[in-house]
Protein backbone atom coordinates (compact mmCIF):
# COMPACT_ATOMS: atom_id res chain seq x y z
CA UNK A 1 0.00 0.00 0.00
CA UNK A 2 1.17 3.52 -1.23
CA UNK A 3 1.71 5.86 1.42
CA UNK A 4 -0.92 8.48 0.64
CA UNK A 5 1.14 11.88 2.18
CA UNK A 6 4.30 10.63 1.14
CA UNK A 7 5.52 13.09 -1.90
CA UNK A 8 7.26 11.25 -4.51
CA UNK A 9 9.17 13.89 -5.65
CA UNK A 10 11.52 15.05 -2.62
CA UNK A 11 10.30 18.76 -2.70
CA UNK A 12 10.60 20.39 0.26
CA UNK A 13 7.82 22.39 2.22
CA UNK A 14 8.36 25.79 1.89
CA UNK A 15 9.36 27.45 5.07
CA UNK A 16 6.30 29.00 6.78
CA UNK A 17 7.38 30.58 10.58
CA UNK A 18 7.49 34.22 8.73
CA UNK A 19 4.14 33.50 7.64
CA UNK A 20 3.10 32.21 10.82
CA UNK A 21 4.90 34.93 12.95
CA UNK A 22 2.99 37.90 10.85
CA UNK A 23 -0.67 35.96 11.53
CA UNK A 24 0.35 36.02 15.23
CA UNK A 25 1.49 39.42 15.30
CA UNK A 26 -1.40 40.61 13.57
CA UNK A 27 -3.82 39.19 15.50
CA UNK A 28 -2.04 40.42 18.52
CA UNK A 29 -3.09 43.82 17.23
CA UNK A 30 -5.99 43.28 16.57
CA UNK A 31 -7.09 41.81 19.78
CA UNK A 32 -4.94 44.82 21.38
CA UNK A 33 -7.26 47.12 19.29
CA UNK A 34 -10.35 45.51 20.64
CA UNK A 35 -9.55 45.78 24.40
CA UNK A 36 -8.44 49.09 23.97
CA UNK A 37 -11.96 50.20 22.55
CA UNK A 38 -13.95 48.33 25.00
CA UNK A 39 -12.00 49.81 27.71
CA UNK A 40 -12.69 53.20 26.83
CA UNK A 41 -16.46 52.35 26.07
CA UNK A 42 -16.10 50.73 29.30
CA UNK A 43 -15.23 53.95 30.98
CA UNK A 44 -17.17 56.36 29.67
Amino acid sequence: MKNLFHKENNETEPNLKGTFASVLILGGLIVICWVSVFAIFMTR
